[in-house]
């Protein structure tokens, strides 16, 4: 008698754990050519604000005996890479890490035109296994990637091992709006509008429902910095952005 199949979610779709990542690959090589301008519209542009809010709590320096090393994870379009290396006017070294190739080709393209940015990596890469040594990066970013990961806590685990002693990790990832009549139009903003503007943008509207799905079926803040402290993380915070829309969760190796 065969052994039962583990198996998880892909949004509201119960698949088998290891069919999952290729699934959320063809989501993302689907939209890779206009994710970030859905981003902006089915954020109506906030998602900037809070990547820059990430960027602006990570503080990369601009100074130092040696380039300060950031691993962002699904990171493939670059748009957090780019802001890193701008903050830290081109003294950070940033090596994008992305399941999608053609997420990633798309970022590298676009970082032929970034002021700062020159020899920045971009690498084809399964967050649960990481081909980085141990101790290699000052910090790991992650925006809006974590809740596509069909094992998080082997992800969380994995950045836990490539940070250096002292190293930061900061997760951006949409959660529950907790203010009343926000959390409403919220729902029915997700429900109504992000599916139609998938359809009208891309030509179809299932990546854009499984994305709704997805959110949806994430742990809430609370549950979340459970995770990354038993992956290993110390100082474990979260800050909730625009009503607790999206939220920023912070962790440390010690």
């Amino acid at each position: 008698m065969s052994e039962a199949r583990a198996t998880t979610h892909f949004g509201d779709t119960t698949v088998a754990l290891e069919d999952k990542q290729g699934l959320v690959n063809e989501v993302f090589d689907a939209v890779s050519p206009r994710y970030d301008l859905m981003n902006d519209l089915m954020s109506l542009g906030v998602h900037r604000l809070w990547k820059d809010a990430m960027v602006s709590r990570l503080a990369p320096p601009r100074s130092g005996g040696r380039p300060f090393r950031v691993l962002d994870l699904a990171g493939g379009t670059g748009d957090i890479a780019e802001r890193i290396h701008n903050h830290s006017h081109g003294f950070a070294k940033v090596t994008v890490a992305d399941i999608s190739p053609e997420m990633l080709a798309e970022g590298a393209k676009r970082a032929k035109s970034w002021r700062f940015g020159a020899g920045t990596e971009f690498i084809t890469a399964n967050a649960e296994d990481l081909p980085f040594d141990t101790d290699t990066f000052d910090a790991v970013t992650i925006a809006f990637g974590i809740r596509n990961v069909p094992r998080i806590e082997k992800a969380l685990s994995e950045a836990f091992r490539v940070l250096t002693s002292g190293g930061r990790l900061l997760v951006l990832e949409f959660s529950k709006p907790d203010v009343p009549v926000v959390d409403t139009f919220y729902e029915q903003f997700c429900d109504r509008i992000i599916p139609p503007l998938g359809a009208m943008v891309m030509g179809d509207d299932a990546p854009y429902r499984y994305l709704v799905e997805s959110i949806r079926r994430f742990p809430g803040p609370a549950a979340f910095c459970q995770l990354i402290n038993e992956a290993g993380f110390s100082r474990v915070t979260h800050t909730a952005l625009s009503a607790n829309i999206a939220a920023l969760h912070s962790g440390w190796k010690i």
